[in-house]
């Protein structure tokens, strides 16, 4: 056999022996990239996650929890308004949760004043002198205190502000739908409605209450 034969032959194994690693590596590339693929249902709860952020699927998940929580814990309108009175300082430790502007969850029946905006003043009977609660029923519900009213939902949980109060809205959103899409809040005024809910103590004897539950007699 010639040199230049001998050395074709040699050339030719070498690019087989090259090919097959390659061949090999390839294989185990893949393998590794089918190992440590994870399959998402569309629509399930993974699903979301990996879309992103959803704050209306969250508050529609958080709402029952946080409605459970303050159902069980509120106080009495009265009973805490003298509590307020006597002791702010051991009343907001015994009912309230957060700082420095603890939210409280309360339960009341009283009958509605004529309001604006959907918001209406609330006569409690048994209330100190002074005292005036008012009743946030929508279209627009304001502010966090459904999202701070347990103190188990914190900013950590969340990848940024944005997330945290946009999980505060839904959550408001979710107790809307559930608790006054039905209201007719026109024919609100005279009523006897009983209440249970939240506020958050920016004045002692001025409350400002977002309900979780809501019965018109």
């Amino acid at each position: 056999m010639s040199d230049v034969s001998m050395l074709a032959q040699q050339l030719s194994r070498k690019r087989i022996r090259r090919y097959s690693i390659i061949g090999v590596v390839v294989v185990a590339v893949i393998a590794a990239m089918a190992i440590d693929t994870k399959v998402v249902k569309i629509g399930s709860g993974q699903d979301v996650q990996e879309q992103g952020f959803s704050p209306d699927s969250y508050g529609e998940k958080t709402f029952p929890g946080i409605q459970q929580d303050v159902e069980a814990r509120a106080v009495d309108a009265k009973t805490l308004a003298d509590a307020l009175k006597a002791n702010q300082q051991a009343a907001v430790q015994q009912y309230g949760v957060g700082s420095p502007l603890p939210v409280i969850p309360v339960k009341l029946e009283g009958v509605v004043q004529s309001g604006q905006m959907g918001i209406f003043p609330l006569k409690v009977a048994g209330l100190p002198e002074g005292n005036v609660i008012r009743l946030q029923t929508g279209p627009a519900i304001t502010g966090t205190d459904l999202r701070d009213a347990s103190g188990k939902i914190q900013f950590g949980d969340f990848t940024n502000q944005i997330e945290y109060q946009n999980a505060g809205s839904a959550i408001n959103r979710a107790m809307k739908a559930k608790v006054l899409d039905k209201l007719d809040r026109d024919a609100l005024p005279g009523k006897t409605v009983q209440v249970v809910g939240v506020f958050r103590l920016l004045t002692p004897n001025n409350w400002m209450v977002t309900p979780v539950s809501l019965e018109v007699k």
